[in-house]
């Protein structure tokens, strides 16, 4: 049963005036992105590249996580939705699929500033969805770019202020105790655009603890210098008190009581509270025809503490500082006599952990049972050549070359001291054709590589503090072809990979810390995968669009500590077919609907495959209006989600002990809400 169990009612607004056109959003419009770190069309990118705009992330939705937006993107597949002690857990082409917590494997960055850490992991709880206007996906391995953990990447950009300044609330309600309040102002004042976001969520949530609070605030303002200069300024602040975890049950727990939590969970009190704080500078400028330059630099200060089910070292505080600059220089002109870009960058970013643990009893602070300071700096240089072969040919070459220390102090020596460091060196290389057929369609083939380290949680040692020395760090090549073909009525993208991946790393637990993770390397993996995308234009102001993935990842080599043997079996925690489908109709009174419907095919929950999930399909449906009432936009919404009432479970929980895998999503509930808006002329 809901815990708040109404159905929202759409407010009455026929006998108000209306706008007398409502602008037409259409995922077939132009986008130009810079994912690949320079300004480019996603047709003229020689690999799979996605994004999705302003109205599909904002309009109409709930605003709980990115995911919402995100569900037309082929090969990104998200899990743990409802639990926000674990964050969202993202997996691109298999890369992240592993993680019980955070995001790992896929490079997040927020306004040109990593919210993914040198050692690679990566968490979106810092992103504020209210006031972001662009999200683009790289839909495989871009560490010639980005380094570390860049199997894939999400990069998102914060909306500019309008020409006209203007102020909105938004309030929406909903099933599960769900309420959340926006405010957001924006505009230009002379050479200065700003923006401003500030939301505070809350949450009940479907399951026994796992109540949620959060609330942010979000600022970009940009400041004209000169004619072709100019200084960006970011800053994001989190304050995430709350966030309880349920934690996974067993088949038969879940069949029994969805709602229900794990009983260590409650008894521990299992959760985490965060404060974050995030500012970044960027200036950019054009040197002279055709050189554009830009530095950036950032420090973002993290306070975090968590309760894991169990008593020894069960308590977790954390004191984070994450620092980076960079330097990026763009040539544009002529090589050879053919048109040529080349891109050059330095990034340097070093992350600050002091990490304390503590015995967890019941819920108190006990005893200290380990300390110590976690130390990772990194240096990356990158080089990018984009040289134009002919009217029809274009050639990307790409490479980057990564230094990354992890340096471990022990302060906890009741144990003895387990200090120590490891040091790697990575060479990420890239190279890609694209060919032009005709005005509107692409063909190309690329080969890109990654590499991704143990994060500092994820070199746990088993058996006491310090780094697990027998850990390697992952590394990827990625084979690919594919077609890209857009017009004004249609969008038609087709890619077909194969990834290599050696010394895989795959989580494991231990009989007397379950709830806690550790790391091993599985060998090595084979991934093959198609992911297609189709978008088209129907009559009467509707869109039909629609995302299909199939993914064939199995261990190629792979025996545990144990000595047991998985060669063949498929990498859990991904499913083997993702469909989505979205019809969306935007009519020229100012209504408007979408129907989300996405079929999650089977996947397995463990190493051995002996757990099979069940595939499942979840509809989503929201809509609502845009009006004009004198001054005021306004414009009311609501949705359903899982709209037909589907069992099935929001996270599985790779290898967990005593098979506690699954995390029950819930079931149908509502939301609505409202916006109202202001524009300032003059």
């Amino acid at each position: 049963m809901n815990k708040n169990n109404f159905t929202p009612i759409l407010v009455a607004v026929s006998c108000l005036t209306v706008s007398p056109l409502m602008a037409q959003v259409s995922k077939l419009d132009p986008v130009t992105v810079n994912a690949t770190r320079a300004e480019r069309t996603l047709e003229e990118i020689p690999a799979a590249v996605s994004a999705v705009g302003q109205d599909e992330i904002q309009l109409g939705t709930e605003q709980l996580g990115i995911d919402e937006s995100l569900a037309s993107v082929p090969g990104l597949f998200f899990q743990n939705r409802y639990n926000f002690a674990q964050d969202l857990r993202a997996s691109i082409r298999g890369f992240g699929a592993r993680s019980n917590f955070g995001i790992r494997g896929i490079k997040i960055i927020v306004d040109g500033i990593p919210e993914t850490l040198p050692d690679g992991q990566g968490s979106i709880d810092g992103v504020d969805i209210g006031s972001a206007r662009q999200i683009s996906v790289i839909r495989g391995p871009a560490s010639s770019l980005y380094g570390n953990a860049s199997g894939g990447a999400i990069i998102i950009e914060t909306e500019q202020g309008p020409a006209e300044p203007f102020a909105e609330l938004r309030a929406s309600r909903g099933d599960y105790g769900f309420s959340k309040v926006q405010l957001k102002t924006g505009g230009e004042r002379g050479d200065l655009n700003y923006l401003l976001n500030a939301s505070k969520t809350e949450i009940e949530g479907y399951r026994d603890h796992s109540e949620a609070e959060n609330t942010q605030f979000n600022g970009r303002f940009e400041l004209g210098v000169a004619d072709k200069s100019s200084v960006i300024a970011t800053i994001h602040h989190t304050d995430q008190p709350l966030a309880n975890d349920p934690g996974g049950i067993n088949a038969e727990d879940a069949a029994e009581d969805p709602t229900q939590a794990r009983g260590r969970n409650v008894d521990f009190d299992a959760g985490e509270a965060l404060e974050q704080t995030r500012v970044g500078l960027l200036y950019k400028t054009e040197l002279a025809v055709g050189q554009d330059f830009e530095a950036r630099v950032y420090h973002t200060s993290r306070d975090f503490s968590n309760k894991l089910p169990f008593e020894g070292g069960g308590s977790v505080l954390l004191d984070r500082s994450f620092t980076g600059a960079g330097l990026k220089y763009l040539i544009t002109g002529t090589l050879g006599g053919k048109q040529n870009r080349i891109l050059i960058g330095l990034d340097y970013d070093r992350q600050d952990d002091d990490r304390s643990r503590f015995n967890n009893l019941n819920g108190v602070l006990g005893a200290k049972s380990f300390e110590q300071n976690e130390l990772v700096t990194s240096t990356g240089l990158y080089l990018q050549d984009e040289i134009k072969l002919s009217e029809a040919m274009e050639l990307t070459l790409g490479a980057r070359y990564d230094d990354l220390n992890f340096d471990v102090s022990d302060r906890f020596m009741a144990d003895g001291d387990d200090s120590g460091d490891i040091s790697f060196e990575q060479f990420s290389p890239m190279v890609g054709l694209s060919f032009a057929t005709n005005d509107t369609t692409r063909l190309y083939a690329t080969v890109s590589t990654a590499f991704e380290s143990p994060t500092t949680t994820e070199f746990a040692n088993p058996s006491g503090g310090g780094f697990n020395q027998s850990l390697d760090p992952q590394e990827s090549t990625n084979y690919e072809i594919g077609i890209k073909s857009r017009t004004d009525q249609q969008s038609f993208e087709v890619a077909v990979f194969h990834i290599d991946v050696e010394d895989e790393l795959t989580p494991f637990e231990l009989a007397d810390q379950p709830g806690r993770s550790f790391f091993e390397n599985a060998g090595a993996s084979d991934r093959d995968g198609i992911e297609i995308a189709y978008t088209r234009k129907l009559a009467a102001g509707f869109e039909l669009s629609g995302a299909y993935t199939y993914s064939d990842f199995v261990f190629a080599s792979f025996r545990n500590a144990d000595g047991d043997s998985f060669d063949g079996n498929r990498i859990p925690g991904i499913p083997r077919s993702l469909l989505n489908a979205d019809l969306t109709w935007y009519g020229e009174t100012g209504f408007y609907a979408s129907w989300n419907t996405r079929l999650t095919g089977n996947m397995v929950a463990d190493n051995a495959n002996t757990t099979s999930i069940d595939s499942y399909t979840v509809s989503n449906l929201r809509l609502g209006y845009n009006g004009f009432l004198g001054d005021w936009e306004y414009s009311p919404f609501a949705g359903v989600n899982n709209l037909f009432d589907e069992e099935y479970n929001n996270n599985i929980r790779i290898n967990a002990f005593g098979k506690r895998f699954f995390e029950p999503a819930p079931e149908r509930n509502f939301f609505f809400g409202i916006t109202f808006r202001k524009n300032f002329s003059g």
